[in-house]
């Protein structure tokens, strides 16, 4: 059975990314991108990968070697000129995508718009996480360079709400009973 995974930020190629993650050189940098990707993705999987794929050049070779039917969104480090040499080695490209009531891209978008969607799930932002359940990222740095399964986000947003809920009513349970109100339903 094939899966879904999503990932952004590899920034192929680049040489100051690849030192401020502790690499020593953008070979070792790319290689290890490749061997997570690969240990993880199968050929028949889909990967979302959600822009900065290289930093402004059209190198997209080294796409050949990562499993998956890949969709690429695009990133601010992604020209629009090189999408017809990016499709030699991707089955799409787009702006955004609506995926199961997730907004995929590449910039975390306006938190004026998250209410319409499950959540966004995004890049860009590298190792500065936003702090709210709505906002998932996937930058390399975020997600250890593993690129993560859609399933696992499921999971993470049920369990965030559920812990929000909960907490919701404990708070409400304990303003009711300094109010003098003792009973109060903490069920479902």
């Amino acid at each position: 059975m094939s899966k879904v995974y999503l990932y952004a930020d590899p920034h192929f190629g680049h040489e100051n990314m690849a030192k401020k993650r502790g690499f020593k050189t953008v070979e070792e940098h790319d290689e290890f991108i490749v061997k997570k990707w690969n240990e993880t993705v199968n050929k028949n999987d889909k990967i979302y990968l959600l822009g900065d794929i290289t930093m402004e050049k059209s190198n997209y070779e080294i796409l050949k070697r990562l499993k998956g039917n890949k969709v690429v969104v695009l990133g601010n480090h992604d020209k629009p000129g090189h999408i017809p040499e990016l499709l030699k080695y991707v089955s799409a490209v787009a702006g955004a995508i609506k995926y199961k009531g997730y907004l995929l891209t590449h910039v975390p978008i306006h938190k004026k718009e998250i209410k319409r969607f499950r959540a966004n799930i995004h890049g860009h932002v590298h190792e500065n996480i936003i702090n709210n359940s709505k906002y998932v990222c996937v930058s390399a740095e975020a997600v250890n360079y593993i690129p993560l399964e859609i399933s696992t986000i499921n999971i993470n947003f049920n369990l965030k709400k559920y812990v929000y809920n909960i907490y919701s009513k404990l708070i409400t349970f304990a303003v009711s009973f300094r109010m003098g109100r003792r009973k109060i339903n903490l069920q479902s």
